[in-house]
């Protein structure tokens, strides 16, 4: 079984006081039911599986009554399993195809009997057939592809490896030359190979790359036939050809999407709802351009100014590498290579719960990532080739005083170096980029004693 981090969110979850029902999202083929699966029979006496998709009939137990009596009968006659309260969780897996359970929810976690998790692949995209969401009942979780540090468990690297390159990381020290060497090598193979946890098993257990690239081939396919399923009339055409167009999109100079490149009589605004349709199934990702990298990022976004990236770079590489994957594997980096990077990046960032920003301007040049980490802004250049240390625009933006640059990191195939306000780093050594994270059990509390008695007399 694949190592993933969202089996410790489910350890958390299940731990809480109070739980909700928690609702798991992301796109096809990303591990969730998988992952609930293994949990629920590791952590409950009694675990109940229902899937919408595969079993239509279980769209009935919701059918009628929506109070928890009624919900819990119906539940029970259905399984015909024991389901023990407290003892008990229930998937309801593909649960975009059963609106009522949804709005069900609600009534199930205030009866409290059971556990639920709830998960789907296009969640995002049903929410108008929703009656009512159960709002305060529910605890969103959204699931990604693989990321490169579980990718490196999967392929059996030692725990004590990734702590001393997290010590490298940190200490801006080289990292040796030998796991240097291997651990770029690693990282070709994911951009091959992906997150998509079937591929990467398939790769683990045959290191076929044909195998590999049939599965994503599959996986391409399915994502097709739910644009097909899930979209409304007109928009499958669009959200089809912009999906297809994404490659092509990111191979141009400046990696922006155009939407004319579909159609040239085609306008943005005609398309968005397309655009939002793609982000909602988990199988694209926007990144906006901001007009200044300045804090707080959402409030300076451009958002008819977008990179648009696929969720996994593997697929990416299947969708317009033709036969080139072994020379990727090789580290034979003479193609166009940014492209490829960026989506590696782009997905690492947001898996590791960043969101994703670009700036461009005439003045300064583009700068491939702007994040923000607190109230901190980091700059992120991608150097695909060997003269990475040439940054121009990275140099100007350092240079404008007013936007206090906290961290400015060029990731390339060198080594880690420190030269001035500029720091370059390993590719693979994206994995340790995260943002910092709010302390739990924080409180605060205003002291209000010095207010009695401090008004201006006569006032009450």
């Amino acid at each position: 079984m694949l190592r993933r981090k969202a089996y410790d969110k489910l350890l958390e979850w299940k731990a809480a006081d109070k739980r909700k029902a928690l609702c798991i999202i992301g796109a096809r083929q990303i591990g969730k039911t998988t992952l609930i699966r293994e949990f629920g029979r590791a952590n409950y006496e009694n675990f109940v599986e229902i899937n919408f998709v595969t079993d239509e009939n279980a769209q009935k137990i919701f059918d009628g009554s929506l109070d928890a009596n009624t919900l819990i009968t119906n539940l029970t006659a259905y399984v015909r399993k024991p389901m023990e309260p407290g003892k008990t969780l229930v998937l309801l897996d593909e649960i975009q195809k059963c609106p009522n359970a949804r709005t069900a929810i609600k009534f199930l976690v205030e009866d409290g009997r059971f556990d639920y998790i709830e998960s789907g692949s296009m969640l995002g995209v049903r929410h108008k057939e929703v009656k009512s969401y159960p709002v305060g009942f529910e605890e969103i979780y959204r699931m990604y592809p693989m990321d490169f540090e579980e990718y490196l468990w999967a392929n059996g690297v030692q725990q004590e490896t990734i702590d001393y390159l997290r010590s490298c990381y940190r200490e801006l020290k080289p990292v040796t030359e030998s796991v240097h060497d291997t651990m770029n090598r690693l990282f070709y193979s994911y951009v091959v190979v992906g997150g998509m946890p079937q591929v990467v098993q398939t790769y683990v257990d045959t290191h076929d790359i044909g195998k590999v690239i049939a599965n994503q081939q599959e996986i391409l396919e399915q994502y097709r036939l739910d644009i097909a399923q899930y979209a409304e009339g007109n928009d499958k055409l669009k959200i089809r050809a912009i999906f297809d167009s994404i490659p092509a999109q990111l191979n141009e100079k400046n990696r922006r999407f155009y939407v004319n490149s579909i159609s040239k009589n085609a306008r943005l605004n005609r398309y968005d709802n397309s655009f939002k349709w793609l982000d909602d199934a988990g199988v694209a990702l926007p990144c906006y351009n901001v007009s200044a990298p300045q804090a707080p990022l959402a409030l300076n976004e451009k958002h008819n100014l977008f990179k648009l990236y696929m969720n996994d770079v593997g697929l990416l590489c299947a969708a317009c590498m033709d036969n080139i994957q072994l020379d990727l594997l090789k580290g034979d980096l003479s193609i166009n290579m940014g492209s490829i990077l960026e989506s590696a990046m782009a997905q690492q960032l947001k898996s590791q719960g960043f969101s994703l920003y670009y700036y461009d301007s005439t003045k300064i040049g583009e700068l491939d990532f702007v994040v923000q980490n607190g109230m901190h802004i980091e700059l992120l250049e991608i150097k695909s080739r060997g003269d990475y240390k040439k940054h121009t625009a990275l140099n100007n933006a350092l240079a404008v005083s007013d936007w206090k640059i906290a961290h400015a990191y060029v990731m390339c195939r060198g080594n880690v170096e420190a030269e001035g306000e500029v720091t370059y780093l390993p590719w693979y050594f994206t994995l340790f980029l995260r943002p910092a994270e709010i302390p739990k059990g924080m409180t605060f509390e205003v002291d209000i004693s010095d207010l009695s008695g401090a008004l201006p007399h006569g006032v009450e």
